[in-house]
């Protein structure tokens, strides 16, 4: 759950935490340490970063993750979505999420995958990435309110997670490549729980079949004693 508030003054300090954070994490890791070279080199306040950030690197992160988001959202709000295939609007999106980072902030992004990796903020990097995963599937209308809600997002969060991963590597292009084989293999599975859903509309009510078993094919019943 993110428990930041967004209350502006306080989103305009991250936003210079997360400026400086971003020049020196590639080198020196989310670090508390590097929390404080950061605040120092933006003259800001300990008390401010607390306030901001009480959970310090952890809560940036929060927040960097909340504002690629924001950045993915808007450009998929520019995007023709109509004129796209599911698979499209799911590959686009996922895409655009990795585009919001930036080629820049490659090796930043892979030392924060790293940190939120660590067992003291690994349920922190979970919730980022379902957050990440759900606000795809909502900005692409996605109706489901049962198990598929929570199946989507979870096939997606994984499809989101290894894509990073491969692009964390510095190929573009193989990161392409491998999306793509993700994205078909979730279609797969989506085609095969289509399949399932057909083949149980056309099964047997196991109750009914019961029943006549039990008592025949006519409508009379035994009668009590």
């Amino acid at each position: 759950m993110n428990h930041l508030s967004d209350q502006p003054h306080l989103d305009k300090i991250r936003a210079a935490l997360l400026a400086a954070m971003l020049q020196r994490a590639a080198f020196e890791g989310w670090t508390a340490a590097a929390l404080q070279n950061a605040a120092r080199e933006t003259r800001t306040d300990p008390g401010a970063v607390e306030l901001a950030c009480p959970l310090g690197v952890i809560d940036l992160l929060r927040y960097w993750s909340r504002e690629l988001d924001r950045d993915m959202l808007a450009m998929l709000e520019k995007a023709d979505l109509s004129a796209m295939r599911v698979r499209e609007r799911v590959t686009f999106a996922v895409r655009a999420r990795i585009d919001a980072i930036g080629d820049e902030n490659r090796e930043a992004a892979s030392r924060a995958a790293a940190r939120l990796a660590t067992p003291d903020a690994l349920m922190a990097g979970k919730q980022l990435i379902w957050q990440s995963a759900d606000a795809i599937w909502r900005a692409l209308g996605d109706p489901s309110t049962d198990y598929n809600y929570y199946t989507k997002r979870a096939i997606l969060s994984a499809v989101l997670g290894s894509t990073l991963m491969v692009w964390f590597e510095g190929d573009n292009e193989r990161t392409d490549r491998f999306l793509d084989r993700r994205i078909e293999n979730v279609m797969q599975f989506e085609r095969f729980k289509g399949k399932v859903r057909q083949a149980k509309e056309k099964w047997p009510d196991p109750l009914a079949a019961l029943s006549r078993i039990r008592y025949g094919t006519g409508k009379a019943r035994p009668r009590r004693m």
